[in-house]
């Protein structure tokens, strides 16, 4: 008869036999824990740390210097773009702009496409520029030509310098993130780049057609399809373009309309606070709790309500007694 030794480990219990050993994991809660994925955002899939780690480390001689990010983000109806360092305690943002923005510039439609993201980060660009006080060191590129542009720096002070972050995004040739870094290129913010990536790119001959990324920046790719529908299919034209036509705009005006909304951010790019709305009193379906003093306040009142009532019923019996 064989002897059967019975050991226990963190993962559960372990048969020896002579010639058989095997394990039998008990997947309990220590378990699951040991082995579970270490970051909350990486288990929901929504930040990619390897990327994050490779921008976000700093120097060991740069002790405690931030290093910027510039953080693009779209959403179905706005583009988020931040100017952002990290820290142990988490993000700090330098700056912030905001395609829902854009209407006090002068931009009231087409708040998400190629030709908004770039004045979105434009917007930013000079912003932060003028908050460190080198909006007139770095113009930028005035005129947008599509061009590719790199910041020169200046005989006194460096240029802002931010590392392009695109979260999980895939940054395939012309999307809309190069284009709100080409607003912050033209802004004057040295951003490391390729033009590879830019709207017009083309693989064949390896070159950059300017004329084809200018057309994106003013939104020309806009009026062709407006001018398409218009003559194909005028139904699908009123319906698609309803807030274009609301407000006039014809495709023959738009590249005019985007020259004088980059010539208002670079005006007055300063952020101004919106004041918000009074909330709505909702309708209560329950009596509110009262304090302890407003509950002595009222029984002090039913109690004088009373005395006095019951003053007057024996004034009435007094009258009632003389008659």
């Amino acid at each position: 008869m064989c002897s059967v030794d019975l050991s226990c480990c963190s993962f559960g219990v372990i048969l020896m036999i002579p010639d058989i050993v095997f394990v039998k994991a008990q997947k309990s809660n220590a378990y699951f824990k040991r082995f579970q994925v270490k970051f909350k955002r990486r288990r929901q899939g929504k930040t990619d740390y390897r990327a994050r780690i490779r921008m976000i480390n700093q120097d060991k001689n740069k002790f405690n210097t931030p290093k910027f990010r510039f953080v693009v983000r779209f959403t179905n109806k706005d583009i988020i773009a931040q100017i952002c360092s990290a820290s142990i305690a988490g993000d700090h943002v330098l700056a912030s702009a905001y395609a829902h923005e854009l209407p006090r510039y002068g931009l009231e439609v087409g708040l998400t496409n190629y030709a908004a993201a770039y004045c979105t980060g434009l917007l930013l660009g000079r912003r932060v520029l003028k908050k460190l006080e080198l909006d007139e060191e770095y113009e930028g590129n005035v005129e947008a030509t599509g061009e590719d542009y790199s910041v020169e720096p200046a005989d006194s002070r460096r240029p802002f310098r931010a590392l392009l972050d695109v979260g999980l995004l895939k940054t395939t040739t012309g999307n809309r993130v190069f284009g709100a870094l080409k607003g912050a290129l033209d802004a004057g913010v040295d951003i490391p780049h390729s033009e590879k990536r830019f709207a017009g790119f083309s693989k064949d001959n390896k070159q950059l057609d300017s004329e084809v990324h200018r057309k994106y920046i003013y939104g020309g790719h806009v009026a062709a399809y407006m001018n398409t529908l218009v003559e194909d299919e005028p139904e699908k034209y009123q319906t698609h373009f309803s807030e274009y036509i609301k407000r006039g705009i014809e495709a023959d005006n738009i590249e005019e309309m985007y020259k004088k909304v980059h010539a208002a951010i670079r005006a007055n790019p300063i952020q101004t606070k919106t004041e918000k709305p009074a909330p709505k009193e909702h309708k209560r379906y329950n009596l509110k709790k009262l304090t302890y003093e407003e509950r002595k306040a009222k029984l002090i009142e039913r109690l004088n309500a009373l005395n006095a009532a019951a003053g007057n019923g024996n004034d009435d019996e007094d009258e009632e007694d003389d008659e």
